[in-house]
């Protein structure tokens, strides 16, 4: 049951792209409906799953990791808008690399050197997945969008280390998401003045893929994820999370004709292998370091 559960959340976040390409809203504007449109269920589930025994810290961390999730969001429906959904979702990955990093901070650990090359490895499938300039490159300005799905992983790399903090246990996930949510719809509004399309007066057929976003990735897709992950293997968790990328890229071929170049597809492979072996390298200090994009 554990398993479905995590390949259903990791299969519902795949969709994720593909819904905020058919909003066809601005980024900010995503992620406020992404956000306002899960809260109320989230409170709902919350109630129902019994008295929340987090303290006042905890709370507060998980609402300031939202809004580093309002920050990751931006710029990667930013960056889906430029390089496509399949792309798009691939490059945030990177996340676990800023996250090594900071756990080697940590630890103070000296980095293994098979890990310090699999970050090479990384960082040079990421500049094949720009195109390096070349015609056959998919996006419409595929370099910008590659550098702010990098920027999306750093942001949701902070998240996930600030969120991790006000969760240090197996209790029931609700609290702690609807927490960050709460932030995430906050720190939408705090960086509207940066998008210079955001409105929230949006048709009606786009809020309802914005529901359908709300529902099926931040609600249903995080719920099961932050159930199911901390109960498997490192190694098993790993496999699971290139799932999401791997389908995101085939949904975008599927729905939106999406034509890699030769060397795109080269580097997202490269990214999605060298992602897998760092994860399951930190998972093996951390068990927790493992999550999803989202």
């Amino acid at each position: 049951m554990t398993h479905f559960l995590a390949l259903l959340g990791v299969l519902s976040i795949s969709f994720s792209a593909v819904f905020i390409r058919l909003a066809r809203v601005s980024p900010v504007a995503a992620t406020f409906y992404r956000a306002a449109y899960a809260i109320p269920v989230l409170v709902i589930i919350s109630l129902a799953w019994g008295r929340d025994a987090r303290s006042r810290r905890e709370r507060l961390l998980a609402f300031v990791s939202g809004l580093f999730l309002a920050a990751d969001l931006d710029l990667w429906h930013e960056s889906i808008a430029l390089v496509g959904a399949g792309l798009g979702t691939v490059i945030p990955n990177v996340q676990v690399v800023f996250v090594a990093i900071v756990a080697w901070m940590q630890h103070g650990e000296r980095p293994r050197t098979r890990t310090i090359a699999m970050i090479g490895v990384v960082l040079f499938g990421v500049a094949l997945t720009s195109g390096l300039a070349r015609s056959d490159a998919y996006g419409t300005r595929p370099g910008e969008g590659v550098a702010l799905g990098v920027a999306a992983g750093l942001c949701y790399a902070i998240f996930l280390i600030v969120f991790r903090a006000s969760t240090r246990s197996l209790a029931p996930p609700a609290g702690p998401l609807l927490d960050a949510t709460v932030g995430t719809a906050v720190g939408a509004l705090l960086s509207a003045g940066f998008d210079p399309g955001f409105t929230l007066a949006v048709g009606r057929q786009a809020h309802l893929w914005l529901v359908a976003l709300a529902l099926v990735s931040q609600v249903m897709g995080w719920l099961f994820i932050a159930t199911a992950l901390p109960r498997l293997p490192a190694v098993e968790t790993s496999v699971l999370l290139l799932v999401q990328p791997v389908f995101a890229i085939a949904w975008g071929v599927m729905f939106f004709a999406e034509r890699l170049s030769s060397l795109q597809w080269m580097g997202s492979a490269i990214v999605l292998a060298g992602v897998a072996v760092l994860s399951m390298s930190l998972a093996s200090q951390n068990p927790k370091a493992l999550t999803a994009a989202p």
